[in-house]
Parts: C-alpha cells; sequence; structure tokens
C-alpha cells in the first residue's frame, strides 16, 4: 500500500482550522498531491481537504486531480478512503472517469482481482501521473492473501497479481511466501490461523428440572 507521509507544517497549516476554506490553498495542495503520486507517499487528510475546497469553490476543480485523488485511495483499500472521497465528490459521480475508478474500487473490494487487472488495462492510463500504482495495488491484494489462506495454488496467486516467471517468484520472495511446486505457503499469522470455536449452551437449573421432569412423566 502507498506509504503514509510525514506531513510538512505548511500543509498541517493549511488544513487545520479556517485555513482549510481558503482556496488560495489549493494550488499547494495539489502540489503536494502531485509529490505524492511521484514518491509513493499518501496523505488522505490533505487530499480530503482539497476536495473539501473544490465542494465549495467548483470553479477551481481539475478532473485530472480528482482522478489522482481517487487512484492514491485505491491503493489504501481495504481502508474507507475511497468512499471517504466520494463523499465529498456527488456532482462527479456521473463523470465516466469518476464511474471507471468506482468500478475498480467494486473489484477490490469484492477481491475479484481477476476481473480487476482486465479492467484496470482498459484504464490504466487515468493513474499514469500515480508511480508504483501496480505495485501498490499487489500490496493490497498480498494483504488479503495473506490475511485468507495458509496454502494457495501458484497459478491462482499469479491470477490475483498479474505476475509470472520470474517477478512472481521474486515478489513471493520478499512476501517470505515459500513456492513448492503448485503451491505457494504462507507463513501462518493471526489472521490465517486456524482457530478452535468452542460453543457454550448455557442452561438454567429451572429449564433443566422441565426437562427431567419430561422424561418422567413418559
Amino acid at each position: 500500500m502507498a506509504a503514509s507521509v510525514e506531513r510538512p507544517q505548511t500543509i498541517q497549516t493549511m488544513i487545520d482550522g479556517v485555513e482549510r476554506y481558503n482556496p488560495e490553498n489549493a494550488e499547494v495542495l495539489e502540489d503536494y498531491l502531485a509529490t505524492q503520486c511521484k514518491n509513493g507517499e499518501y496523505d488522505l487528510m490533505a487530499n480530503l481537504a482539497l476536495l473539501k475546497l473544490y465542494q465549495f469553490n467548483p470553479q477551481l476543480t481539475k478532473k485530472t486531480v480528482i482522478i489522482n485523488v481517487l487512484g492514491k485511495a485505491l491503493t489504501a483499500i481495504p481502508n474507507p478512503d475511497f468512499n471517504l472521497c466520494m463523499y465529498l465528490m456527488t456532482d462527479h459521480v456521473e463523470d465516466e472517469q469518476v464511474k471507471s475508478m468506482m468500478q475498480l474500487q467494486q473489484l477490490l473490494e469484492q477481491s475479484r482481482y481477476v476481473e480487476f487487472w482486465k479492467t484496470f488495462e482498459q484504464h490504466r492510463a487515468l493513474v499514469k501521473d500515480i508511480q508504483g500504482f501496480d505495485d501498490a495495488i499487489r500490496a493490497v491484494v498480498a494483504k488479503v492473501v495473506s490475511m485468507s489462506y495458509q496454502n494457495i495454488s501458484s497459478s491462482v496467486l499469479q491470477s490475483y497479481l498479474s505476475l509470472q516467471g520470474d517477478a512472481f517468484e521474486k515478489f513471493c520472495q520478499q512476501h517470505q511466501w515459500q513456492v513448492e511446486q503448485n503451491v505457494v505457503n504462507i507463513p501462518i499469522n493471526k489472521d490465517n490461523e486456524a482457530k478452535t470455536v468452542v460453543v457454550r449452551e448455557n442452561i438454567k437449573f429451572e429449564q433443566l428440572t422441565k426437562i427431567i421432569g419430561f422424561s418422567n412423566e413418559m
């Protein structure tokens, strides 16, 4: 996922208090977003502040900036960042590019990774400004896989990650996943470990006496 960023004090000042409503800050926040896209960093609060300025000042809105904000939010799934951004963009939900981003978000949320990559190839140009977008999405997929599996078919995982050959092997090594023949073994963690579920039924004494009494009557 996108790396969090230590927010510069100038940006912190802009998103605090009344300054967050100053339209003159839009250009600075746009430049800050461009830096996030270039460096693989991510600052949700700053990006939300920028969308809020667009909401109050529609004449300042830039579609490419909106798409970049949504693209960065995709890399934060399963966090609800994308939806938080959409709450500030009700006037743009019918835009075709925004609809495409919403479609990608839904596919990721539903873990329909094979379909996601196929759809993404049709809309790759939308995130051309976001460096390392593919790798950030693969990190999202890897997190879900590590939470859900102890082992998984290599071919299935390759389709989830849209990786083949040496690139796939390298990715598994980076995550300390062991590839054995056609299976990838995921280290046990607190999320994918099988847990014993103990079901206890509390029966009150009054209920027990009724059961015993019913048995004696038979």
